[in-house]
């Protein structure tokens, strides 16, 4: 039997989770269980700070796209293309080009403890309260803001000068 390859298939923005809910009951009418055999709609949890307010949600990875697990055939191929909300596979021409396994442990969708991505609501310039660690309590003005550390650099005044510190994100909350 031919091995499944992960492919890439484009939909309709919004559409994702439909695609996949539409997908799965072609596959299960169809009888395709054992040559399609996971549709994916990629989520990531992120925490937003709003107002102070720190809350998990989850968020799609990539807006408009679909991973599905198959073997490609032309039974295959056809059941995803004709899938309401799809838009076609990602690849040149007709062709769909599945990804390689570098490209699936780079996305992080095979891995498990996935990193959880901090949205923030403050700027460079904004005053800060520190609310855990060392630094509990001192009030500082944003210099740095690093998102892929998930670190904001302040400055705290320290013995009458300026003095850089660097904090994670939940450490701090805007003043």
């Amino acid at each position: 039997m031919e091995e499944a390859y992960w492919y890439v298939v484009h939909t309709y923005s919004g559409y994702e989770n439909k695609v996949k809910v539409d997908l799965e009951k072609a596959i299960e009418n169809r009888g395709l269980q054992d040559y399609i055999l996971e549709v994916n709609v990629p989520m990531e949890d992120v925490i937003e700070v709003k107002n102070g307010t720190r809350r998990q949600v989850q968020r799609k990875m990539f807006p408009g796209y679909v991973l599905v697990k198959m073997i490609m055939n032309d039974e295959t191929w056809y059941v995803v293309r004709n899938t309401r909300g799809v838009t076609g596979f990602v690849g040149p021409g007709s062709k769909p080009v599945p990804l390689s396994d570098l490209e699936m442990r780079k996305l992080g969708i095979q891995e498990e403890g996935q990193v959880i991505n901090i949205e923030i609501d403050f700027e460079v310039g904004d005053k800060v309260s520190v609310i855990s660690g060392a630094w509990k309590d001192t009030v500082g003005e944003i210099s740095e803001i690093n998102q892929n550390k998930q670190t904001v650099t302040i400055n705290v005044a320290m013995f009458g000068r300026s003095t850089p510190v660097e904090l994670n994100f939940l450490e701090v909350e805007k003043v």
